[in-house]
C-alpha cells in the first residue's frame, strides 16, 4: 500500500511539477490535489492522506491557517513547498516534516520523502504496539500461555520446531514460519505464517530457545528471523528500519545494529 499523498498549491504548473517528480517514486500514491486552503481542508477530511505537500501563500486560507484549522488527529505529515524562505522557522514550529524552496531540487525532495517513509514506519510500529496491548487486554487469564511451564524433557524438543505449552496441550511452531517476535509488558507475540501466538513470559527466556544464528534481537522488545529480512532502510540517529518479506517494518536500534550485521 502506497503513501497516500495530497498536493496543495494555487499554481497549476507547480502542482504538475510535483506530480511528475513524485511519479518517480513507486510507493507514492497521489490521492488528490487542491488549489487553495479551503479545498485542501475538505480533501484532508475526505481523503485522509498520509503526506501533504503544502504551499504557504495561497488565496483565502494559507498553509499555516490550514494546519491550525484541521483537527490534530487529521493533520498528515507535512512538507512545505514554497518560493519564500522567511517562513521556514514558522513551518518547523508547526511541526513540518521539511521545508523545500521552489524550484524544488530533486535530491532534497528525495530526502524529504525518505523522512516521510521513516516517520510513517515509526507510526506504524507504534500503532502495532497499541493494537498488541489492546489484544492482550481482551485475553482471559485462564488462556494465558506460560513459557516458564514449558517442559524441559526431550519430548519438548523437536528439530526445526519451537514448542510452547497451552494449558496441558503442547503446540509446536515451525521455526521457518516465524517472521518476528515482539513484546508488550509481560507478554510476547510470535508472528508465524498467518497466526500470532500470544505468550506470557520474557524475551530473555524465549531468546534462549532460539538459534542465535537465525534469530537476532533488534530492539529491547523485538526479535527477528534474519532470513525474513528483505531490506534495511536508514533512519535518524544511527537507527534503521528492517523490511520483512511480508512487508512488515521493524525498528532496528543502534545498540543491536552491529550484532545483526554479523549475521547478515
Amino acid at each position: 500500500m502506497g503513501i497516500r499523498t495530497l498536493i496543495v498549491d494555487d499554481e497549476p504548473l507547480a502542482r504538475r511539477g510535483l506530480e511528475l517528480r513524485l511519479a518517480k517514486h513507486a510507493d507514492i500514491e497521489i490521492v488528490g490535489q487542491a488549489g487553495n486552503g479551503r479545498q485542501a481542508f475538505h480533501a484532508v477530511s475526505n481523503l485522509r492522506p498520509d503526506l501533504m505537500l503544502l504551499d504557504v501563500q495561497m488565496p483565502g486560507i494559507d498553509g499555516f491557517e490550514l494546519l491550525r484549522a484541521l483537527p490534530a488527529t487529521q493533520i498528515p505529515l507535512t512538507i512545505f513547498v514554497t518560493a519564500y524562505d522567511q517562513y521556514a522557522l514558522a513551518a518547523f514550529a508547526a511541526s513540518a516534516l521539511d521545508y523545500l524552496l521552489k524550484p524544488v531540487d530533486d535530491a532534497r525532495l528525495d530526502e524529504s520523502l525518505d523522512r516521510a517513509r521513516a516517520r510513517l514506519a515509526e507510526r506504524k510500529a507504534e500503532d502495532h504496539y497499541e493494537r498488541l496491548l489492546k489484544l492482550i487486554a481482551t485475553l482471559p487469564n485462564a488462556a494465558d500461555l506460560k513459557l516458564d511451564e514449558l517442559p524441559s524433557d526431550d519430548t519438548a524438543h523437536v528439530p526445526g520446531k519451537l514448542t510452547i505449552k497451552d494449558g496441558s496441550r503442547l503446540v509446536r511452531i515451525d521455526i521457518d514460519t516465524i517472521r518476528w517476535i515482539d513484546a508488550a509488558g509481560d507478554y510476547m507475540c510470535i508472528h508465524a505464517g498467518s497466526e500470532t501466538h500470544v505468550l506470557r513470559g520474557t524475551m530473555h527466556d524465549l531468546e534462549r530457545r532460539l538459534d542465535p544464528l537465525r534469530f537476532a534481537r533488534i530492539h529491547r522488545s523485538t526479535i527477528v528471523n534474519v532470513a525474513r529480512v528483505k531490506e534495511m532502510r536508514p533512519h535518524h540517529n544511527g537507527e534503521y528500519f528492517l523490511v520483512l518479506d511480508s512487508g512488515q517494518e521493524l525498528k532496528l536500534s543502534r545498540s543491536y545494529r552491529d550484532k545483526l550485521r554479523l549475521l547478515t
